[in-house]
């Protein structure tokens, strides 16, 4: 049968949770120990019980040897995570810094667009305005083909309902007028037109 997926959450029921601490725990234990045999690695696992029970592996001597030698190896490590949090500090920090000067020379491109203040700009700035002014206009050419876009499609969907309800009232009309042209006049099984003798008339 097969096992079904288990849920990553807290088992809530006492005893469930203590079996399967025990089953794992000891599958944790059995995989260390191959890991180390197969790979010649140097395994040390501390656990910790809900209860505050201390479990503990070292596969090659004994766990104070490996704690002192994680000791000597994490000096290491803390250098070279602190230098790989210095170099994206200092990353950070050029960008910043270019962000500053982009928003400095984009400031004073519009006081001088707007005649707000009396200072010129140097060809290198006017370069980057320039840029910034394409990719405006760019962005702004985008948002207006957009607008244009839906009007047109709004437009063709108003003249598909027009053009049905145009074809639906022709239609309708047709019908009505061929209905007129099949009403013939009553047939009179008289041979004889109906007439009132002139005498009758002026009878008394």
């Amino acid at each position: 049968m097969a096992r079904g997926k288990v849920q990553m959450k807290k088992i809530e029921n006492p005893v469930h949770r203590q079996v399967t601490f025990c089953k794992r725990r000891a599958g944790l234990l059995k995989k260390a120990k191959e890991l180390s045999v197969l790979c010649d690695a140097d395994i040390g696992i501390f656990i910790f019980s809900s209860h505050g029970k201390l479990f503990e592996l070292a596969t090659k001597g004994n766990m104070q040897g490996l704690i002192e030698r994680y000791m000597k190896m994490k000096p290491t490590r803390v250098s070279q995570a602190d230098q790989a949090i210095e170099t994206q500090t200092l990353d950070a920090k050029k960008e910043i810094n270019l962000l500053k000067q982009e928003i400095e020379i984009l400031q004073k491109g519009l006081r001088y667009m707007f005649g707000g203040g009396a200072e010129t700009m140097t060809l290198d700035e006017l370069q980057v305005l320039e840029k910034h002014l394409e990719v405006w206009i760019y962005h702004v050419r985008s948002a207006k083909m957009d607008v244009l876009f839906r009007e047109i499609q709004l437009l063709r969907n108003s003249e598909g309902i027009l053009t049905a309800a145009n074809k639906y009232l022709q239609d309708k009309i047709i019908e009505e007028n061929i209905g007129v042209t099949n009403i013939t006049p009553m047939a009179s099984d008289n041979p004889y037109p109906l007439t009132i003798p002139d005498d009758d008339i002026f009878q008394i």
